[in-house]
C-alpha cells in the first residue's frame, strides 16, 4: 500500500496509483454503443425537421380577413387624414405623402415561388421598382426570390414571420414576429430593413384603437409603418380591367399601391401589372421604391458577425428541413401503397389460403394421412422454470414421437429435471413416448438442434422452444404435410399464451394478425419467409441436402427457410398445428427478442441475395420471394411509423379533421384484416379493443427496434444472442402442473 506523508498527504506514489486507478475506472466504464443511440438520434432530427416545417408552414389567413368595427378616437386626427407612411419613432409623430407623379407598387405576402418571379420579371422588363413586405415563412423556404429582389433594386418590407393580428398579441409576440421576420431577411439577402406593413392593414384611415398602439409600438423600434392608400384588391380576382382600374392614381398625384404576389392564383394581377406599367409610364410617372420616392435614405442596412450567421443558418435549417420531409412524404406515400397492396395481398390470399385447406376433400398429398414418428427437438437453456410443462404437453400428444432435450450448458438443472421426469414417464404405463436427454457445453441454439438432428432416430423432425407446449394434435398436424413428397418444410401456428398484459395482448395481436396471415399469404405464394422456432417440423432429408441449422444468422429460422426455398422445397403452412409460447413480459426483453430477430432476418436476406441471379426454384425465390420478405418486413416496417408521425404533425399544424379522419381510416383497414385474421384462428375479438394503442405505442417500438437493426447493419456491428428470462406460466387451457425444482445432487451441467 503506498506510504502517505506526514500531515495526511499522499505521497507521490500514493497519488501515481489513483491515478492508474481513475484511468482503469474510465477505461473500464461500458460505453452505449452507437448503433443504440443513433435510432434517438435519428428520430429526433426527423421530428425537428418535421417541426421546422410546420413552423414556417403556418396557415396564414388572406389580407382582406374582414376585421370588427372599432373606435378611432385614440387616433390623432393628423394621422387619420395623413398620408399611408407613419413614423412614430420619436414624439412627433408624422405621416408622409407620396410625391406627385410617382407611384410606389408594393406587394405583400409572398415571396412565392409561382408568382413572384413572374412579378419581378414584368418589373425588370419595364424598368420598375417596388416594394416587397415579405413574411419570414416565405422568405425562409425561398430565399433565392429574396436575394433576386435586392439584386434587381427592389425595397423589402417585413410583413411578419407568420401573419398573426398584431392587435390582438402581446409586446413580447410583436418583438418575435419582428426579430424571426429579420432573421430571415438576413440569412435571405443579408440585410436588415426599416420598413414595416401590418397584417391586415389598409390605409391609415382606418387606424382604430386597437391598431394604432401597435403602430405606436413598431415606431418605438425603429420601424417606418407603410399602409397604402390606393388598393387593387387583386385578391378577389375581378378581372383585369377591373384590378387596373381600381390601381389608378386621382388626377397626377403620387400613390402606394396595394397588391399581392403570393395568397393564391396571381395570373391577374400579373397580366394587369404588365398593362398598368406600361400605361402610367405613357404617362410620365414613375415607379420607384418608397425610399426613393421620399428621396430619403435606403430602408436596407447589411447585417454582418454573428447576426449573419445566425440567419444564414436558419435559412438552411429551413432549407434541410423543406427537403428532408419531401423525402419523408415521398416516403410516406410509398408506405401507403405497401401497406394497402400487403392487406390487400393478405386478404385476398389468405381467404383463398382458408378456402383449399378447410375443404372436406382436402388432402395434402397422395401419402396421406402420415402415421410415422417423428423425432421432436427440445434445445434448451436454463428453461427450469418451463422444461416440465413443455416435455408433458409432447407425451400427452395423440401421434408417436421420441422427445430429445438438448441440454445447450444450462446452469440451473434443466437437465436433472428433464432425467428424473424421464424415469417418471418409463414407469407409466399410459406414457407410449421415449424421453431423452442430450448434454453438451453451451454453444448456441442452432448447435444444439443440430446435434439433436444427429441424434433423432426418425426421418420427421420438429422443433420447439424450450417455453412452449404443444396441444395433444399439434405434433399430428404439423406432420400431415409430408404426405406431399415436395414438401420439405411446415411452418405451426405459434400463439402467444400470456396475453393477460397488455404487452402480451399486444403480441398476441401481432402473432395472429401479423406472422399467421402473412403465412397463409406466403404460402400461396410459394415464399414462406420462416418456420417459426417455437413450432415447426422438417424433413430429414431436406435438412441434410442444405447443411442443417446455420450458425452464419442470428435467425436460423429464417435462414434455414430461405435455404429450403433455394433446394427447391416447397414450405406450407399447418394452421391447426397450434403451440403456445411465453412472450416477452418486459419492454426490455421485448425490445432484446425483437432486435435479434430483425436483425438476423436482414442478415438472412443479405446472405441468399445471391438467389436474385440464380436459375430455377432458387432464382424463383430470389425475384419473388425475397423482394416481398424485404417490402413487407423490413422496409413497410421502417416506415410503417410515418403514419404516426404526420399524424402529430397534422393535429400540431393541420389540417387536423383531415390527418384524424386519415389515420382513422387506416386504423380502420387494419382493424378489418385483424378481425379477419382472428376470425380464421377462431379467437376471441375482445383483445382488439388495445389495437389503436398497440398501433401508436406498440409500431413506435418495433420501429425504433428496426432502425437499430439497420444502424447494426451499416456499421458492421455485431450482435450476441440474448437468453430472456422465463416465467413458466404459459400453459394448455386446463391443469397445469407446477415447475419441478432439481433436487439436492441432480447433475447440473
Amino acid at each position: 500500500m503506498p506510504r502517505t506523508q506526514r500531515g495526511g498527504t499522499p505521497s507521490r506514489a500514493a497519488r501515481r496509483t489513483t491515478a492508474r486507478a481513475a484511468r482503469r475506472r474510465t477505461r473500464t466504464t461500458p460505453r452505449l454503443p452507437l448503433r443504440h443511440i443513433l435510432p434517438c438520434v435519428i428520430l429526433f432530427a426527423l421530428m425537428a425537421m418535421l417541426m421546422v416545417r410546420g413552423y414556417v408552414h403556418t396557415e396564414i389567413l388572406a389580407d382582406h380577413r374582414v376585421r370588427p368595427l372599432v373606435a378611432n378616437d385614440r387616433v390623432p386626427k393628423k394621422i387619420l387624414d395623413g398620408g399611408p407612411v407613419i413614423d412614430t419613432r420619436s414624439r412627433a409623430k408624422i405621416s408622409l405623402e407620396v410625391p406627385d407623379r410617382e407611384l410606389v407598387l408594393t406587394f405583400d405576402d409572398g415571396p412565392d415561388p409561382t408568382w413572384t418571379p413572374k412579378v419581378l420579371d414584368v418589373l425588370r422588363r419595364h424598368d420598375a421598382h417596388a416594394v416587397f413586405f415579405i413574411t419570414g415563412t416565405m422568405a425562409s423556404r425561398h430565399p433565392d426570390l429574396v436575394q433576386r429582389m435586392v439584386d434587381e433594386g427592389h425595397e423589402i418590407g417585413l410583413h411578419t414571420f407568420n401573419h398573426p393580428d398584431l392587435s390582438l398579441q402581446s409586446k413580447a409576440r410583436i418583438d418575435w414576429e419582428l426579430s424571426q421576420n429579420q432573421l430571415a431577411l438576413a440569412g435571405a439577402a443579408g440585410i436588415r430593413t426599416s420598413l414595416f406593413r401590418p397584417p391586415y392593414s389598409s390605409s391609415s384611415a382606418r387606424l382604430d384603437n386597437r391598431s394604432w398602439p401597435v403602430t405606436q409600438y413598431i415606431g418605438s423600434r425603429g420601424y417606418i409603418t407603410v399602409v397604402s392608400d390606393t388598393d387593387s384588391r387583386d385578391w378577389s380576382m375581378p378581372g383585369v380591367d377591373e384590378i387596373i382600374r381600381r390601381s389608378m392614381p386621382e388626377d397626377g398625384k403620387g400613390a402606394i399601391v396595394l397588391m399581392h404576389d403570393s395568397g393564391g392564383d396571381r395570373s391577374q394581377t400579373v397580366a394587369a401589372l404588365d398593362r398598368y406599367i406600361t400605361g402610367l409610364q405613357d404617362k410620365g410617372y414613375a415607379f420607384d421604391t418608397l425610399t426613393g420616392a421620399l428621396d430619403a435614405p435606403s430602408a436596407h442596412t447589411p447585417v454582418t458577425g454573428v447576426g449573419l450567421w445566425k440567419g444564414k443558418a436558419w435559412v438552411a435549417l429551413v432549407q434541410v428541413s423543406e427537403r428532408t420531409t419531401g423525402i419523408l412524404v415521398v416516403a410516406l406515400a410509398v408506405i401507403g401503397v405497401l401497406v394497402i397492396a400487403r392487406f390487400a395481398l393478405m386478404l385476398i390470399l389468405s381467404v383463398a389460403h382458408a378456402r383449399r385447406v378447410r375443404r372436406r376433400a382436402f388432402r395434402w398429398g397422395p401419402n396421406g394421412p402420415v402415421t410415422e414418428p417423428a423425432s421432436v427437438l427440445v434445445p434448451a437453456y436454463n428453461e427450469a422454470k418451463c422444461i416440465e410443462k413443455t416435455v408433458r404437453s409432447l407425451v400427452a400428444g395423440d401421434h408417436p414421437i421420441e422427445v430429445l432435450v438438448i441440454d445447450d450448458g444450462s446452469s440451473d438443472g434443466t437437465a436433472g429435471i428433464v432425467e428424473e421426469l424421464s424415469r417418471e414417464l418409463a414407469a407409466d404405463p399410459a406414457v407410449r413416448h421415449d424421453v431423452r436427454v442430450v448434454r453438451q457445453e453451451n454453444a448456441g441454439k442452432p448447435a444444439a438442434l443440430n446435434r439433436g438432428i444427429a441424434n433423432a432416430r426418425h426421418d420427421l423432425i420438429v422443433m420447439m422452444d424450450g417455453d412452449t407446449v404443444f396441444e395433444p394434435s399439434t405434433v399430428r398436424e404439423l406432420v400431415q404435410p409430408f404426405a406431399d413428397p415436395r414438401v420439405g418444410a411446415v411452418a405451426g401456428n405459434a400463439k402467444v399464451g400470456n396475453r393477460d398484459t397488455l404487452i402480451g395482448a399486444w403480441q398476441h395481436i401481432e402473432y395472429v394478425m401479423g406472422f399467421n396471415l402473412d403465412r397463409r399469404m406466403y404460402d400461396i405464394l410459394r415464399c414462406m419467409p420462416t418456420i417459426p422456432g417455437a413450432v415447426g417440423a422438417f424433413r430429414r432429408e431436406a435438412l441434410d441436402r442444405v447443411g442443417g441449422m446455420s450458425e452464419d444468422t442470428l435467425a436460423e429460422d429464417t435462414d434455414i427457410t430461405m435455404a429450403m426455398h433455394r433446394d427447391g422445397w416447397h414450405v406450407v403452412y399447418a394452421e391447426k398445428a397450434r403451440a403456445w409460447t411465453e412472450a416477452p413480459e418486459s419492454v426490455q426483453q421485448l425490445w432484446s427478442q425483437r432486435y435479434r430477430w430483425s436483425y438476423g432476418t436482414m442478415q438472412a436476406i443479405w446472405k441468399h441475395r445471391g438467389a436474385l441471379f440464380d436459375r430455377g426454384a432458387s432464382g424463383r425465390f430470389g425475384r419473388v420471394g425475397l423482394p416481398l420478405v424485404s417490402l413487407f418486413m423490413v422496409v413497410a416496417p421502417l416506415l410503417a411509423p410515418l403514419f404516426d408521425v404526420f399524424l402529430v404533425y397534422g393535429l400540431v399544424f393541420g389540417p387536423t379533421e383531415k390527418t384524424i379522419a386519415a389515420w382513422l381510416a387506416i386504423l380502420a383497414v387494419q382493424a378489418v384484416c385483424a378481425a379477419y385474421a382472428f376470425h380464421l384462428d377462431k379467437e376471441r375479438m375482445t383483445h382488439l379493443l388495445s389495437l389503436p394503442l398497440q398501433q401508436l405505442l406498440y409500431r413506435q417500438l418495433m420501429y425504433v427496434v428496426l432502425l437499430q437493426s439497420w444502424i447494426t447493419a451499416l456499421t458492421g456491428g455485431r450482435l450476441r444472442w440474448q437468453k430472456l428470462r422465463r416465467t413458466g406460466a404459459v400453459g394448455l387451457p386446463g391443469a397445469e402442473p407446477q415447475p419441478r425444482e432439481p433436487k439436492a445432487g441432480s447433475p447440473v451441467a
